[in-house]
């Protein structure tokens, strides 16, 4: 069954991560995965876009990753692909505006499954909150070049009126942009947490990384 609460409590620092975040290396990709575990990432994400991998390669990472979650009591999402969720029976699975509606996702992955939906604006966020969305992805907070459909960037000002809009008790993500620099601003803007790419990708140390954002999370 969902547990919204712990839901809430491990979304925290959200890391989004694929083979081509780590140099195209399914071994690079696992090794920073676990870094950011081990540095308190709570949540874990598989985004796999333009990577060079197989299906079936990506099925053998993907369930690596998700034992590796597992193993430091994470939650393991999957971007986008259902059917690759349906058959790991991920935790949950994260779609875009321009991916498969919620009503057909929630059709299709049952009852226990999370959903979180992308929202750049107050519409979609209602839309999701209303078709029965488990959490949100709210952004682009601010210029990313690590997902090239990220939109205009919102700003710290556009969370905030997500939030009033959608009220206190749907989770929220900020996303895009996001460094250990500007990470106090989503989370005082009314985010429950800060989904990551290459602020821990990209890091000297991916665990510290992980871990300062951890603390910075908690501070707010």
């Amino acid at each position: 069954m969902k547990n919204q609460e712990r839901l809430r409590q491990k979304l925290g620092v959200y890391f989004v991560v694929g083979s081509q975040d780590c140099c195209f290396s399914v071994e690079e990709t696992l090794r920073v995965s676990e870094e950011a575990l081990r540095g308190g990432a709570g949540s874990l994400q598989l985004r796999d876009k333009g990577s060079r991998l197989s299906d079936e390669e990506r099925y053998e990472m993907a369930r690596a990753l998700q034992r590796l979650c597992k193993q430091y009591d994470a939650l393991f999402f999957v971007n986008d692909d259902v059917d690759l969720a349906i058959r790991l029976q991920a935790d949950g699975i994260h779609v875009g505006q321009d991916d498969m509606a919620l009503n057909e996702v929630r059709a299709a992955v049952g009852e226990n499954m999370f959903i979180g939906i992308s929202a750049g604006n107050v519409e979609e966020a209602l839309a999701a909150k209303a078709s029965g969305a488990d959490c949100l992805g709210v952004g682009a907070m601010f210029a990313t070049t690590s997902k090239a459909d990220a939109g205009e960037p919102i700003g710290p000002a556009g969370l905030r009126e997500i939030r009033e809009a959608v009220g206190k008790d749907l989770p929220i993500v900020g996303i895009g942009g996001i460094t250990l620099a500007n990470a106090g601003e989503i989370m005082s803007a009314g985010a429950d947490g800060v989904a990551i790419i290459s602020a821990i990708s990209r890091a000297a140390s991916p665990r510290e990384a992980a871990a300062s954002l951890v603390r910075i999370v908690t501070a707010v």
